[in-house]
């Protein structure tokens, strides 16, 4: 049988998996190539390593990565100032690059393209010789509109500009292309598209290593998981700081994840039941080492990998009911979910001393990840929905 030609086009390169949009494209790549020919198109900001470019090789029929000039990125950005497409998406458009990569689908002919968030969008936009999807991922004009309720007031002003501007672009780019994904129904509902509810709901999934017995000693009583220069990261950080372990000196919190802030390593240094790993080769060790995950996501949009991934090892979890819309985890059943300071403390209390409530918590937390977020099934959704 023939294998359809399908080409991936990503605003950064999908390995590691230290960024949710890299793991999304990393399973949608990992899935896909055992049906069809997968050409991935990457952007970059920096030089690809060897072993991060043999791990993604053993997925696709090519590769071909575009690296953009940091001067030119900003200039960009300044420029974005005299049009209305939102800042983000300027930064990562480069006419230069379009060329080449209009080109490059010209030799390639693929029978559909997937566009990895709508950053990436203008290089395809207009290539109208196959069907093409774009995923959304998350309603990024969402989570901008909720950084701004949390910014300074010069921050604000422009993170209200990006959200407007973010808003526009999603309901105007759903157009140029025949299918559209997004992480849950949460997100699909921030799309204000007259035909949002056609928009096929993708969330993201778990491999099945997560579900691998680890022996690991359990040192701290909380973990904390996640790309640390990521601003609902680093604001659910430095709510735990302030809000949270102050509260409970004699519960430790372990946080791990890459790139930490020198500002966000100075304040966990000052806080005396507060311990940081930064990057780790296999981050399953990191969540095992803690008795519970606490992620009191506050800002942000989209489906937190972190919760999913500690529920598959059987780490209960805390979170907020703006992080659990996503996954739809059972209060008290698969999960804790708590939004005030008083609710966190007493997901603590409960999950440390009641054994028979995290037991069971464990267990079926597992079962619902398992059943209900894999990759391989949800791949297949996806398939079938945009016929490939």
């Amino acid at each position: 049988m023939t294998r359809k030609k399908i080409v991936v086009m990503s605003s950064r390169f999908p390995f590691p998996l230290e960024k949710g949009d890299k793991l999304r494209t990393y399973y949608i790549l990992k899935s896909l190539h055992k049906t069809h020919d997968v050409y991935l198109i990457s952007l970059t900001e920096e030089n690809i390593p060897t072993a991060h470019l043999k791990e993604i090789e053993k997925f696709t029929k090519a590769i071909h990565i575009f690296k953009l000039s940091k001067i030119l990125k900003y200039l960009r950005l300044f420029l974005g100032i005299l049009n209305s497409q939102p800042f983000q998406v300027n930064y990562f458009t480069s006419i230069r690059v379009k060329n080449k990569i209009d080109g490059l689908l010209e030799s390639i002919k693929p029978e559909h393209i997937i566009c990895q968030l709508i950053r990436s969008a203008e290089y395809v936009k207009n290539y109208h010789d196959c069907p093409k999807t774009i995923d959304y991922m998350d309603a990024l004009s969402k989570g901008m509109e909720r950084r701004a309720s949390k910014a300074n007031w010069y921050s604000s002003f422009i993170f209200k500009l990006e959200a407007k501007r973010l808003k526009d672009y999603e309901q105007r780019i759903f157009n140029y292309f025949e299918y559209q994904a997004i992480i849950s129904k949460q997100d699909q509902d921030y799309i204000t598209h007259p035909d949002q509810k056609k928009m096929l709901v993708l969330p993201n999934g778990i491999d099945d290593y997560y579900f691998e017995q680890l022996e690991v000693e359990q040192k701290y009583d909380l973990v904390f998981v996640g790309n640390l220069n990521y601003p609902p990261n680093i604001d659910a950080i430095n709510y735990l700081l302030k809000e949270i372990l102050p509260y409970i000196p004699e519960h430790v919190l372990l946080i791990s994840g890459a790139h930490p802030s020198k500002s966000l390593l100075q304040k966990i240094a000052r806080t005396p039941n507060a311990r940081i790993t930064g990057w780790v080769d296999d981050i399953r060790v990191s969540y095992l080492q803690g008795k519970i995950l606490i992620a009191p996501m506050q800002i942000g949009t989209g489906m937190q990998n972190k919760i999913l991934e500690a529920m598959a090892l059987g780490v209960p979890s805390i979170t907020t009911t703006l992080a659990n819309n996503a996954i739809m985890a059972k209060h008290q059943e698969t999960i804790w979910v708590a939004d005030t300071k008083e609710d966190i403390l007493l997901g603590i209390e409960r999950l440390l001393g009641d054994e028979q409530l995290y037991q069971k918590i464990q267990v079926q937390a597992k079962e619902f990840v398992r059943e209900k977020y894999n990759w391989n099934t949800i791949i297949c959704d996806l398939s079938k929905s945009i016929r490939i």
